[in-house]
């Protein structure tokens, strides 16, 4: 798997708080097929979540130390999980925030319960600079759960779709979960991905939404979400 939202870069969000948290995590997540991941810190403009890109690197090769000392054979790539802000295509511009592996594709947050008039604007700017779009799990917004034709709306404007292995298991709720259902139903997934944040109790979360999956996706159709489509961006 290539996983290409985490929170595994220590002590800039509410993800990991230490290198020694992070390399445990991600030697865990290899023993279970995870080959690849991206490291995307929260940036919240005018929030304490806002490590610039400069000081993400540095993270990111202290990282990469740590998992060559202790022999653990994934490969790292960074990347933010972006809140929606009016600032946004400025903060790009000076640096200060991160596309995924430096490709033109970035990932996106919308509130979770509230709402932000312009997102849909701001995309639009962002698709006509020559930005690729990916909306972090948007079976999690209330405002997408209550009305799926905002779903139809991005898709329109090319706004690809991840979402959160948790969300097929229940973890995030009965209406995420019977969101998600119907994005699946619909074609409308590109990528699924971790969200991982801290050590879990089960790492067969992995194998098991796979499970599930097979009721809405082919073996061919799984492997996409799971790697292919990531492979992608990353090449």
């Amino acid at each position: 798997m290539i996983d290409i939202h985490t929170h595994l870069l220590y002590g800039v969000d509410d993800g990991s708080k230490s290198i020694e948290e992070s390399a445990s995590i991600i030697k865990k997540l290899n023993k279970i097929g995870v080959t690849d991941i991206v490291l995307t810190p929260h940036y919240i403009n005018y929030s304490s979540y806002n490590s610039i890109k400069t000081n993400n690197q540095i993270r990111m090769e202290n990282l990469k130390l740590k998992l060559k000392e202790e022999n653990i054979k994934v490969n790292l790539y960074l990347g933010n999980e972006i809140y929606i802000d009016d600032e946004l295509i400025s903060l790009l511009k000076e640096g200060i925030i991160s596309s995924i592996n430096n490709s033109r594709f970035l990932l996106i947050e919308l509130p979770m319960s509230g709402k932000h008039d312009s997102y849909y604007d701001i995309f639009l700017d962002l698709i006509n600079l020559g930005y690729k779009i990916i909306l972090a799990h948007p079976e999690r917004y209330v405002s997408f759960q209550k009305d799926f034709s905002k779903v139809y709306e991005l898709k329109e404007i090319g706004v690809l779709f991840q979402c959160n292995i948790g969300s097929i298991l229940g973890d995030y709720g009965k209406d995420a979960k019977k969101t998600i259902k119907r994005l699946l139903k619909e074609k409308l997934v590109t990528f699924f991905a971790s969200d991982i944040h801290h050590e879990k109790k089960d790492y067969m979360f992995i194998e098991k939404a796979k499970g599930k999956l097979k009721k809405y996706l082919t073996d061919n159709e799984i492997d996409n979400l799971f790697e292919n489509n990531a492979r992608k961006i990353l090449n």
